[in-house]
């Protein structure tokens, strides 16, 4: 009875969540398009499917992966093995990333823009293993205690190096790789991994010390990428790719379900199938970690497993709500304000969209909701996701007066990041890490599909504009600015209190 409860608290939550969208879009359609949307039945149905999706996700996340995530972490920290820990770091990392179907999607489309130079296999297993390096190495700087600090600024300076030298058919896809790393399932399994280990260790600060692995996981891909660019455009040759580039690149959704055998619920069966073998990987890392190397059977398997299976149905809702609501909506209403030829409507769009989409992201809820509780009453979880959304809301609307104005992404990139840099040498030590992982968690399943139908549908309508070249990276300054603006919100309140004289 007690979980119905919880389940129906979060069932309002959810709801609440989806609000904004449904309220941007409201306006922009009847007040500045003043149309009713076509099928506009199915897309108010796929909203609902939505929010049922994201209660389930999040049931799920507490009965399964997060104790899960906390009891391997104890276990391995009481065996105070390093080697073990990152190995089980790297398998983790390297398992959430291989079978992610955004990234396949991305790596097709480097394939195909870089006319066959890149191998979108070769692509697949250079940030797969990129993020199982960088998760190996994180669960290394906790056990160690070192300050997310100088990591992510030795690193950032590298990726701005990268990017001044990268071509620019590759920096837009480089950043979008790393950001499709961080989806709905990974970001909060690598999350209770660095928290738990955070815990177990004497003298590590949960706040301080377990977060961060989602930050790493975003940086490292985006350098490992371009510089594998860099080598293949000076050195590789260009061959016939088969895939054709609409396909590839279209966000356009034909079908909610397609059929199996003439059964749509065949066709369901299938789609869920192809999700839970999206999630195996990881499901089969943590049981060979559980039975044959900690030796242990799970506590409370059946709600783990329950846990597992609710993350799966719940993930299947979401995507195909999505599908039904969120993807039409997105795509229609970016052509018909093209159409109004005024573009001061794209940029209230963009920002309006940003910011409606990221309040209703599943994952940054969920590490919204742990940072409260490991910062102990710090830092507040609403206020984190306004901050964040604001950022992503400001990102995507300067990412799209760039494919306006036509300008190269990488000076805006590096400017960027310049910027992110200097505020991590300002910023209070507890805010860094989260503000890092923050920006990774804002490019999931909610906020890509919408930001990428805006930046193929301008730059396909805008004269001039190249779709490969400009249509990608809007991902990119959807990652930047909520960094930016948590940073800032911290650096704020640090300055305020000590003008109070009630810095704790």
């Amino acid at each position: 009875m007690n979980q119905f409860r919880d389940f129906l608290h979060l069932l309002n939550h959810a709801f609440r969540n989806l609000l904004p969208i449904i309220l941007v879009v409201g306006i922009f359609q009847f007040v500045i398009i003043r149309q009713v949307p076509d099928e506009w039945l199915p897309m108010a149905v796929g909203l609902l499917v939505v929010v049922l999706g994201v209660a389930l996700f999040l049931q799920g996340l507490e009965l399964g992966i997060f104790p899960i995530g906390k009891n391997l972490s104890n276990e391995f920290a009481r065996k105070g093995s390093l080697p073990l820990l990152m190995i089980f770091g790297f398998c983790l990392g390297f398992a959430a990333v291989v079978a992610e179907p955004a990234l396949i999607a991305v790596a097709s489309q480097a394939e195909i823009i870089s006319e066959g130079r890149i191998s979108a296999l070769t692509l697949r297993l250079l940030v797969a293993v990129s993020v199982g390096l960088v998760v190996a190495l994180g669960v290394v700087r906790i056990l160690l205690g070192h300050s997310l600090h100088w990591y992510m600024i030795i690193g950032y300076i590298v990726v701005v190096i990268v990017t001044f030298f990268a071509p620019e058919e590759i920096v837009g896809l480089a950043y979008d790789s790393g950001g499709v790393t961080t989806n709905i399932v990974t970001v909060p399994l690598i999350a209770a991994l660095g928290i738990g280990l955070a815990v177990s260790v004497r003298g590590r600060n949960p706040l301080i010390h377990g977060f961060g692995l989602v930050g790493l996981a975003v940086m490292v891909p985006m350098i490992s990428v371009q510089i594998y660019g860099i080598i293949v455009y000076s050195f590789g040759e260009a061959r016939e790719v088969v895939e054709g580039i609409a396909e590839a690149v279209d966000p356009e959704v034909t079908e909610v379900v397609q059929e199996v055998a003439g059964s749509v619920l065949l066709g369901m069966l299938r789609d869920l199938m192809i999700m839970f073998r999206d999630v195996l990987p990881i499901i089969a890392v943590v049981l060979v970690f559980q039975y044959l190397v900690i030796r242990k059977h799970i506590a409370h398997l059946h709600k783990v497993m329950g846990g597992f299976l609710l993350v799966i149905v719940g993930l299947y809702a979401f995507v195909v709500g999505l599908k039904m609501g969120l993807f039409p909506i997105g795509q229609s209403m970016a052509e018909q304000l093209i159409g109004l030829d005024r573009w001061i409507f794209v940029y209230l769009f963009a920002f309006a969209i940003g910011f409606a989409t990221t309040m209703a992201e599943p994952a940054l809820i969920a590490i919204g909701q742990k940072a409260e509780e490991a910062a102990k009453g710090r830092l507040n979880g609403n206020t984190i996701r306004i901050l964040v959304a604001l950022g992503v809301a400001v990102g995507i609307t300067v990412g799209v007066h760039r494919i306006i104005a036509g300008d190269s992404i990488h000076y805006y990139i590096m400017a960027g990041y310049a910027v992110v840099i200097l505020l991590t040498f300002l910023s209070p030590k507890y805010i860094v890490a989260l503000a890092y992982d923050l920006g990774g968690v804002t490019t999931s399943e909610v906020t890509v599909p919408l930001v990428t139908a805006l930046g193929i549908g301008l730059a396909t309508h805008i004269e001039g504009r190249n779709v490969m070249i400009d249509g990608f990276g809007l991902i990119a300054f959807a990652s930047i600015f909520p960094i930016i603006s948590v940073m800032l919100y911290a650096i704020a309140v640090e300055l305020l209190n000590r003008w109070r004289g009630t810095e704790p």
